[in-house]
């Protein structure tokens, strides 16, 4: 599959999931994760209120930094996610469409976050590095850039198995299709049918594929080096939402990254 075949898939799928990511995402606490990634770039050296939101989806990754009284900039390569964040925000954050491997100088921020393992959908280490060096050069001089993957646990586990959410005029069904015993750096598959009940009674379906890559930790150092970036910290998450220090594959489902400028003697 091309760069662009994969960017195109990430886009359809979500412009398809729209619609339904939110009910999907419910049970997720977006303002005591942020509080808590906004905690540790703190401890990263973060100090201002500018930020940018890269992959923000419908809104829900940066709502709560706009009620903590940042400045918001956001940017997704989905228009019809872009419309639900806009809907929520209104005129409070600036929204833009933009593919995160090919993305613009749009300020200089305090602090950019790529979440809910976004860079997963990144399918090689050459977009790997480019979305990277993309962030890069939106930080300010002293600014930190916190993002998300998945762990290895989470492509042999959740994108190994069947879950359905059921509702009174809603079910979505997520089919994993990647196998329990999935190596590393796999390319798991994984579709998501949403069937939703018309107002005359009978029920339609879409369907639609999520294909994500994971990264494991050499090749995420590699390109945060070759983007102009270290990593101040990485710490490793829990399905309950929990931040621990260190970091296993098979112990947690999600590892998070804290970046910072590199040093001039570490490039």
């Amino acid at each position: 599959m091309t760069a662009l075949a994969a960017h195109d898939h990430a886009r359809r799928a979500y412009d398809v999931f729209a619609p339904h990511y939110d009910a999907f995402t419910a049970h997720h606490d977006y303002d005591g994760w942020t509080a808590t990634l906004e905690r540790l770039a703190q401890a990263a050296g973060l100090r201002g209120r500018r930020l940018l939101d890269v992959a923000c989806g419908t809104g829900k990754s940066f709502l709560p930094f706009l009620a903590r009284g940042y400045d918001v900039t956001a940017c997704d390569v989905s228009e019809r996610m872009l419309a639900f964040a806009a809907a929520k925000a209104g005129d409070r954050a600036r929204l833009e469409r933009h593919d995160m491997r090919r993305l613009p100088v749009l300020g200089s921020y305090d602090l950019v976050t790529c979440l809910d393992d976004a860079l997963n959908y990144l399918h090689s280490s050459a977009e790997l590095e480019a979305t990277l060096a993309g962030i890069a050069r939106n930080l300010a001089p002293a600014g930190v850039a916190v993002f998300d993957a998945n762990a290895l646990s989470m492509y042999r586990g959740f994108f190994a198995a069947l879950s359905v959410l059921p509702a009174e005029d809603r079910v979505l069904v997520w089919r994993g299709d990647t196998s329990p015993q999935a190596p590393p750096g796999v390319l798991a598959r994984a579709t998501v049918e949403a069937l939703v009940r018309r107002d005359d009674g009978s029920w339609s379906s879409e369907t639609h594929a999520h294909l994500q890559r994971h990264h494991p930790e050499p090749v995420v150092r590699a390109a945060a080096g070759a983007a102009g970036l270290r990593i101040a910290a990485r710490h490793g998450m829990t399905p309950d939402g929990a931040i621990h220090d260190g970091f296993g594959e098979a112990e947690h489902s999600k590892v998070l990254y804290v970046l910072a400028a590199a040093e001039a003697g570490e490039r």
